[in-house]
């Protein structure tokens, strides 16, 4: 089955462009003029990846990104005239992959569209296993030595995105992104109890975890 990409753009000559150099590829392409209607064709017809414009109508590409990340884990990447560090932070932070500045090369795009598939691919055929822990990302469930351990689905968001990055430090907004799909405020006591159910589930000694470990005034982190 041919791999689909969904291009979300409003300028007719840029979805065209990229069109033609994802058909050359062998990919099937999906296209839309603006951020509802990139979004209807999300929903309905499972793209593998996503290229978005920043500057759309109904729904920009920040907004479609995070509307995306609410159900999908699909490769997004973000085409923007926008280059400050600033625009390009927030990109990312809402959940894209990849954040290329217009003008661009149409050949790096499908080069770093491959790259972002790739790795997809290879997470989604893999397990997370970190230490004695193993989490089965296709039946999102965790083993710990063999033994399946119950997780609620905020506990396994939440072991996903600590897991599958290793050593990297998570701050509670990143972790409540990760649950919820879009920034929201919270207590931070709500991510602490979280936390603390993870630790009487899969540590030894929860007072002295091994794995999830505080980083006083930042976050968290899962060792390797």
């Amino acid at each position: 089955m041919a791999t689909t990409i969904l291009i979300a753009e409003d300028d007719a000559d840029i979805r065209n462009l990229l069109r033609l150099y994802l058909e050359s590829e062998g990919y099937t392409v999906l296209e839309a003029a603006d951020g509802e209607a990139a979004l209807s064709a999300a929903l309905t017809q499972c793209p593998d990846a996503a290229i978005l414009d920043v500057m759309m109508p109904k729904m920009n590409g920040y907004e479609l990104t995070r509307a995306l990340r609410r159900t999908s884990d699909i490769p997004i990447l973000i085409l923007s005239a926008k280059s400050q560090d600033n625009d390009k932070i927030l990109g990312l932070n809402l959940g894209a992959d990849d954040y290329i500045a217009k003008p661009f090369n149409p050949m790096e795009v499908v080069a770093r569209l491959k790259a972002h598939l790739r790795r997809a691919g290879n997470t989604r055929r893999s397990a997370l296993t970190v230490g004695e822990l193993t989490l089965d990302t296709a039946a999102m469930q965790l083993y710990k030595a063999g033994q399946p351990i119950p997780l609620t689905p905020t506990e396994y968001k939440i072991l996903a995105q600590l897991m599958g990055a290793p050593g990297r430090i998570f701050t509670k907004v990143q972790l409540y992104e990760g649950i919820a799909g879009e920034y929201f405020e919270s207590n931070d006591n709500t991510m602490m109890v979280h936390i603390s159910k993870l630790r009487e589930k899969i540590e030894d000694d929860p007072r002295n975890p091994r794995y999830i470990v505080t980083i006083r005034g930042l976050g968290y982190k899962i060792e390797a």
